[in-house]
């Protein structure tokens, strides 16, 4: 089964919602990239997901904002803008806070959810995780989940062991 088939299937997407936004993106020349797990996914073993994260180009923000509010259901948030659509459990979350917009400079095709993408750079996809589990205001289970992100990619990778703060690597023993 196709990649992309199987996904479909997992988050209930009956109504193309993935294929709508990115074909959307890419209709008006928004410069993103994919990040958060399924960023770790396009390095690794893949795990299911539910989610997506995206990051786009700050002074893209607004065309970005205004045209998915059209075609979707948002919800904002200080650094990111929810977006779903009725029919599929996918989650997508635009990324907005500006330490991310730097990753857009090293974007790296690769296969998401049986798609060719522009994904963040490896050590980028660390970053952010790194980032998301020293992240006090984030839920505990999903602190929990970067983790076991962080694990998984310096287990395929052990060189970007030096890359994770010593209080990150603490937890994960």
């Amino acid at each position: 089964m196709l990649a992309q088939t199987f996904w479909k299937l997992v988050v209930a997407d009956r109504t193309d919602f993935l294929d709508r936004l990115l074909d959307g993106l890419a209709a008006q020349g928004i410069r993103f990239c994919i990040l958060g797990g399924q960023g770790v996914n396009a390095y690794v073993d893949p795990v299911v997901s539910l989610d997506l994260d995206v990051v786009i180009a700050i002074d893209q923000r607004h065309s970005v904002e205004e045209w998915v509010r059209r075609e979707f259901q948002v919800e904002a948030f200080p650094h990111s803008l929810n977006i779903s659509a009725p029919g599929s459990d996918l989650r997508v979350q635009i990324q907005l806070d500006p330490r991310y917009e730097t990753f857009l400079a090293r974007t790296i095709e690769r296969d998401v959810l049986g798609r060719r993408l522009p994904v963040a750079s490896l050590e980028d996809v660390l970053q952010g995780k790194v980032w998301a589990a020293g992240d006090p205001s984030r839920r505990a289970s999903k602190r929990q989940k970067d983790l076991a992100d962080i694990a998984r990619l310096i287990e395929t990778y052990p060189l970007l062991r030096s890359r994770v703060p010593a209080d990150i690597l603490s937890r994960l023993i």
